[in-house]
């Protein structure tokens, strides 16, 4: 094992609540409303799945629809998805919506799971090359740097700067190709079956966490340290550590 790929969202790390991104957009465009009018209408932008990394829409508006199946091409597909869903639900004032999107990019909206800088740490202590391949329409390297995450990512292989998407394995093959690792010593770690399955058609090993609010997965990530020492072991070979 000399590599290990990682999904962004609901894997390393957590978007905030539904009710905490309306509140302070509100906050930001100090807007303010009734805090009935202000539950109702998190309610609906849950239920409509307008939060991008929140829970997925409960139906898809046709206006919607022609872009949501490939949202994660572009940065202009994946902002017309989410204020498409968004503008459904009835808010104070119409330049909300692009509010919204906008303080979902912003690195303070975002949280690591408990673990995923232990992992992380120790992936890069181990010699093992760590990469992020993320379905996603905006640049979330800011994210990690807020977070003191980055120097232990060697490479970010994202949807929207190739113009395909999970699971394409031409996203994989290009994390594996940054990383200089043979695919079939690479494991994929992410929440979403399908998509982040797409790395076993490259010959790569794959490790599913679940997508849960950050404090009901407070290890979640552990397991991988685990699955590469064993990997390792079994090889009888480690790679240095990087100075």
């Amino acid at each position: 094992m000399t590599a290990v790929l990682f999904d962004f969202s609901g894997t390393l790390f957590r978007i905030e609540s539904t009710e905490s991104w309306l509140r302070g957009t509100l906050a930001e465009a100090r807007w303010e409303l009734e805090e009935a009018e202000l539950t109702e209408a998190a309610q609906a932008l849950e239920a409509m799945g307008a939060l991008p990394g929140g829970g997925d829409p409960s139906w898809l508006p046709e206006d919607v629809a022609s872009v949501w199946g490939v949202r994660d091409k572009s940065a202009e597909l994946h902002r017309a998805a989410y204020t498409g869903l968004s503008r459904h639900v009835r808010l104070p004032d119409e330049g909300l919506h692009d509010l919204l999107y906008d303080r979902h990019m912003s690195p303070s909206a975002w949280a690591p799971y408990p673990d995923t800088a232990e992992v992380l740490r120790t992936l890069r202590e181990r010699g093992i090359g760590v990469g992020v391949v993320s379905n996603i329409g905006w640049d979330i390297r800011p994210v990690f740097r807020e977070h003191g995450l980055d120097p232990y990512v060697e490479t970010y292989v994202l949807s929207y700067e190739h113009g395909i998407q999970k699971p394409d394995p031409r996203l994989f093959k290009a994390a594996c190709e940054e990383l200089g690792a043979d695919p079939r010593d690479v494991v994929m770690v992410g929440d979403d079956r399908r998509a982040d399955g797409g790395a076993a058609a490259l010959g790569c090993a794959v490790h599913f966490v679940d997508h849960l609010p950050a404090a009901q997965r407070p290890d979640g990530l552990r397991p991988v340290l685990d699955l590469v020492g064993a990997q390792q072991r079994a090889n009888g070979s480690e790679r240095r550590p990087d100075k």
